[in-house]
Order: structure tokens, then C-alpha cells, then sequence
């Protein structure tokens, strides 16, 4: 791959550009964000005019980690603008990713983080440093899995779901839709849609 437009030009944008160009050092990084006050990312400077979205020769990926905003923008490129081509995956070098994983395109696999056997992660994903998703696991579109938290075997995570920093979800377990699950918290049991789950052991907050 030669080329790599971004979209998104904050902090999570510098660790997708990093991921690129540690798998492709001679690769080139085009940085787009709607927002003008944004001027450069990684000392490269951020364009702000959509014709470098879809530049024939580019791959795109949304660099966005809120989940329902990269949702939004997927969407938006989807409805107005032809020939996106999103990236397959990028997948940092010092990232374990089983052979016989599934990866859909426009998912992040950061520094560090293992997807195990037969794990199946869908589109737009991303999973962070030094995460781990363990055999079996199913993982929807638009779910962010935040640096060093731990799916065990067999756990199924629902659309735009974001489950926090460190926290760990024991086998089996099946999270809904567009659920958040805490910093450090522990999940034992199935959790529905649109809850927000805290502590150790975990429970429900908000549904």
C-alpha cells in the first residue's frame, strides 16, 4: 500500500498514522478533518478539503474514536460521495492476529493487541494497545475495545459498543448494542442494549 488518507486529525488519528507507517515506512499519509482549526498531525499537514478523501490511489480509514460519530461519518461518505474504498484492515506489525481471524475492513488493530483464534471483528472496528479478543469472539461493526481490556473466549460485543480501559469480560458473555462498559470493570453476566456497566463485579448503571 503506497498511500493512506486518514480521516480525523486528533489524538487517535497519530496512532492510526503511527500503525501505518510502522507497516509501511515508504508509505505516504494524507490527514483530512472538517476542522479548520486543525493544522497538522504528526508534523504532516491536515487538509481540509474533501476532494483528498477520495483520491483514487488512497485507501481511507476514519481515525474517530467515538464510536457513534465514526458511525456518522461512515454513513455520510457512504450517502454523498462515490468510490470510497476503505481500507481492508490496518493491523500494527507488533499486533498478534490469528490466521484463521475474520477482519472487516476499516478496523484498527493497534500495537500490542492479539485477536485469536477464529475471533471475528466487523468493519470500522477498533481494537487498541495491547487489548486482547480471545477465540471464538464476535465483535460488531463500530466497536471500540480500549487499550488492555480483555474479551475471554467466546464473547459476543453488539454494535458501537465501547468497552473502556482495562476492563474485562469473562467467557461467554454477550453485550448488547451501543452499550458502555467502565474503566477496570469486570463483567460476569450478559448485559442488554444501551447499558452503561461499571465496577467489579460489574453491574448495571443506566439502561
Amino acid at each position: 500500500m503506497n498511500a493512506l488518507t486518514i480521516y480525523g486529525a486528533n489524538g487517535h488519528a497519530k496512532v492510526v498514522g503511527e500503525a501505518f507507517l510502522s507497516q509501511f515506512p515508504k508509505g505516504k499519509i494524507n490527514f483530512y478533518d472538517d476542522d479548520t482549526t486543525k493544522v497538522s498531525c504528526l508534523e504532516i499537514k491536515v487538509n481540509h478539503d474533501t476532494a483528498h478523501i477520495h483520491a483514487h490511489e488512497n485507501s481511507l480509514i476514519i481515525a474517530v474514536g467515538n464510536n457513534q460519530v465514526r458511525k456518522s461519518i461512515v454513513e455520510k461518505l457512504g450517502g454523498r460521495i462515490n468510490n470510497i474504498v476503505f481500507i481492508d484492515s490496518l493491523r500494527h506489525p507488533a499486533a498478534h492476529i490469528s490466521r484463521s481471524a475474520q477482519l472487516g475492513f476499516g478496523t484498527l488493530i493497534a500495537a500490542k493487541a492479539v485477536v485469536n483464534a477464529e475471533a471475528i471483528i466487523g468493519q470500522h472496528v477498533i481494537v487498541n494497545t495491547a487489548s486482547i479478543v480471545e477465540h471464538d469472539c464476535k465483535i460488531e461493526d463500530f466497536v471500540h475495545i480500549g487499550p488492555g481490556a480483555l474479551l475471554a473466549g467466546n464473547v459476543e460485543v453488539g454494535e458501537g459498543t465501547f468497552v473502556g480501559l482495562g476492563a474485562k469480560v469473562i467467557q461467554g458473555v454477550k453485550i448488547g448494542k451501543w452499550c458502555t462498559i467502565g474503566a477496570g470493570c469486570v463483567v460476569l453476566h450478559d448485559i442488554p442494549d444501551g447499558a452503561t456497566v461499571v465496577g467489579i463485579p460489574g453491574k448495571i448503571i443506566t439502561k
